[in-house]
């Protein structure tokens, strides 16, 4: 391995400091809103299909945005990007707080993303050329803490929030925080970079946000309209289309926008594979536990985000822990510990009942929660090691984008799972009901078993959805038992040309 590979930058704590809690405020910002969608809703009388765009337009940002970020940070130094993204942030922070209709709220939440989506793979290409191997996974473990204690918070926050205060305190809360930090940023980043003469394949730019913006609209919206609407199945179509023209235009460009060829390094693709499937397994319990427990048990939403904050918390605890074993054990026993934990909760899950206690949900959660913190991190961390260093921004930036493709995915199939198998457990509940009604009953005590039919059937469709996210968390266990040790591999550029130059020499 040449020097120039294995060199690295000497962290420098302070700007990694800086970075991390510019981060931290974008993931915490990504979800205050849950919580505050119907407050909005009411607030500027705005449907649910359309109120939420603000987490699907901040999304489709995400998707568009993140694959351009590793020409970006080939192309400028990390204090122009950080600044650049920081900036953004803050002023469609800003622009949200001060919305007195849906349209401003919404460019407000946009501008947001644009500058969330270049954050967290800046971040991370930073984490990866400051540290060396053997020290990366506890390094990435404290970078798992900044993102899980952002979510961890965000609920529990904003119900309280929401409680105590109008849903724009949400982001004035966050604005003086987001321009201490861009103040920071400022005076505190002071790196250099040699100039790089690469430009901006503007048909590749094209290419990759209608194929990757198509994907995620088309499964996110596939919950709501369902799978025979034309909005879902004809953006899938042209994304799944234009991403082929993509990525076969990226094969024979020079300097590609997104470079395909780290999937020729097979710990990167097995780790992106399994966290890809992971993270379909993941959204179930963050989008049917909150169902559940809101609309079935009718417990309130500040309730409903501190039964989630102890798993949230255990998560982000565990990050850096598991970094640090990770760099002692390596990936494969973290994962297959942590991916056999998982599976059987979520099989558990797939068990609830109108009883189910509150603290044993909290405890299940929690447990689930250890087991994917064991997994996500050490995982990620294995496959982007075996990684040249000059593909990190090219393999930090394909695992950002492929979460964004794969929550979408796994939001939309198990919602479907959830809707239509509530629909013929209804159905089939409500004709045994009725086999056991004698008379005619009254208007009152029909509209009794249909509201218990119903709920029961949204139980049961909770239920079954969980035992699908219980094989989709099965498939990424049986992917982990592959999982190998690595070595940063050679730089074929680079071995190339120390080939050549051993030519030349013995030529002479």
């Amino acid at each position: 391995m040449t020097a120039t590979t294995t060199k690295q930058i000497q962290p420098k704590y302070g700007i990694l400091a800086v970075l991390m809690v510019g981060a931290f405020i974008a993931f915490l910002n990504n979800t205050l809103l849950n919580i505050a969608l119907p407050s909005m809703m009411v607030d500027l009388e705005v449907e649910p299909a359309t109120v939420q765009w603000l987490t699907t337009g901040y999304m489709l940002v995400n998707g568009i945005l993140i694959p351009a970020t590793a020409f970006l940070i080939e192309k400028y130094t990390v204090r122009r990007l950080f600044l650049v993204a920081m900036g953004l942030f803050t002023i469609g922070t800003l622009l949200a707080g001060v919305a007195h209709v849906f349209p401003v709220l919404l460019a407000g939440r946009m501008i947001q993303a644009s500058g969330s989506a270049i954050m967290m793979p800046l971040l991370m290409n930073v984490m990866l050329v400051s540290f060396p191997v053997e020290k990366r996974g506890a390094a990435m473990g404290v970078f798992g803490l900044i993102l899980m204690a952002a979510p961890a918070i965000g609920p529990t926050l904003s119900g309280w929030i929401i409680e105590h205060y109008d849903w724009r305190m949400l982001f004035h809360f966050i604005t003086p925080i987001a321009v201490t930090v861009f103040l920071l940023g400022f005076f505190l980043l002071k790196d250099k970079k040699e100039k790089v003469n690469i430009h901006l394949d503007i048909l590749s730019l094209a290419l990759s946000s209608i194929g990757f913006g198509g994907l995620l609209y088309g499964f996110s919206s596939a919950g709501n309209k369902g799978w025979d609407s034309p909005h879902v199945y004809a953006t899938i179509a042209i994304g799944a289309v234009s991403l082929l023209v993509f990525i076969l235009r990226q094969s024979k460009l020079e300097r590609p926008m997104l470079n395909f060829k780290v999937f020729q390094y097979p710990m990167f693709a097995l780790s992106s594979s399994i966290t890809m499937v992971l993270n379909m397994a993941l959204f179930s319990g963050m989008l049917l536990i909150p169902i559940y427990v809101q609309t079935i048990r009718g417990i309130s939403p500040l309730d409903a985000g501190l039964l989630m904050l102890p798993g949230a918390l255990v998560m982000a605890i565990m990050s850096p822990i598991t970094g640090r074993l990770f760099d002692k054990f390596g990936g494969r026993v973290l994962a297959t510990s942590g991916l056999m934990i998982t599976v059987v909760t979520t099989y558990l899950f797939s068990q609830l009942t109108q009883d189910t206690s509150y603290t044993n949900l909290i405890i299940l959660n929690s447990i689930r929660m250890f087991g994917m913190s064991m997994v996500m991190m050490p995982v990620s961390t294995n496959g982007l090691n075996q990684l040249p260093a000059r593909y990190y921004p090219h393999g930090t930036a394909m695992n950002n984008t492929l979460n964004q493709v794969s929550g979408a995915i796994g939001t939309a199939v198990l919602v479907t799972i959830m809707s239509n198998r509530t629909v013929t457990h209804t159905t089939e509940l409500m004709q045994e009901a009725m086999k056991n009604v004698t008379g005619q009953p009254t208007e009152e005590v029909l509209a009794q078993i249909q509201q218990q039919v119903t709920m029961q059937g949204m139980l049961q469709g909770i239920n079954d959805a969980f035992f699908v996210a219980t094989f989709i968390a099965a498939a990424a266990l049986v992917l982990a038992f592959f999982i190998k040790r690595v070595t940063q591999a050679e730089d074929p550029q680079e071995e190339a040309s120390s080939t050549k130059k051993v030519a030349v020499a013995a030529g002479n």
